[in-house]
């Protein structure tokens, strides 16, 4: 999936524009490389856009931290500049992208590296479309 690909897809599942994508992207990704080995985290980037591997790349020599579904969707909210509510939803979103964007193996790598409370963000989001205009 080229990056413009994944940002439309995120922009079309929050209902927002591309540039609220581009940063709630980016949050996620950010916050997701805390919670992964710092392997993980290179494995999935290297099935991103380049322009996406940066945020999973810059942690390479530390272990993953351990933290719950609500610190991790208070860190994206902070990173993003977005309250909880819109960070959740932009999470959530990324998610379902990963899950189009990369082969089913490395998602489920992914996934297996975070609790089970994680399911509710893992779900997929479907896209919504947009009228012209």
């Amino acid at each position: 999936m080229k990056y413009n690909e994944f940002i439309e897809a995120v922009a079309g599942r929050v209902g927002g524009s591309q540039d609220e994508a581009a940063v709630l992207a980016v949050a996620v990704l950010a916050t997701l490389a805390e919670r992964l080995t710092a392997d993980e985290a290179h494995d999935l980037s290297s099935e991103l856009p380049k322009a996406l591997q940066g945020p999973l790349r810059g942690r390479r020599s530390r272990p993953a931290e351990a933290f719950g579904v609500d610190e991790f969707v208070r860190r994206v909210a902070e990173r993003a500049g977005v309250g909880p509510d819109r960070a959740r939803v932009g999470t959530r979103a990324v998610f379902a992208t990963l899950h189009e964007a990369v082969s089913g193996g490395e998602f489920r790598d992914v996934v297996a590296q975070l609790p089970p409370e994680f399911a509710d963000l893992i779900e997929t989001v479907p896209r919504h479309t947009r009228a012209p205009g």
